[in-house]
């Protein structure tokens, strides 16, 4: 049986999380840019308000 999985492994396209972590990694800074974006606007000067 530990045979057939390493054949099915080795004969498949998609071999590993690779797919999986990029999208989570591209999620994660987009995420991160938007939450930076989102509370540093809070910190900037507004001159213009009376």
């Amino acid at each position: 049986m530990p045979h057939t999985v390493a054949l099915l492994a080795a004969a498949s396209d998609d071999q590993g999380p690779g797919n999986t972590i990029r999208i989570v990694l591209l999620a994660s800074l987009i995420g991160s840019a938007l939450l930076a974006w989102f509370l540093l606007r809070g910190y900037r000067n507004d001159d213009n308000k009376d």
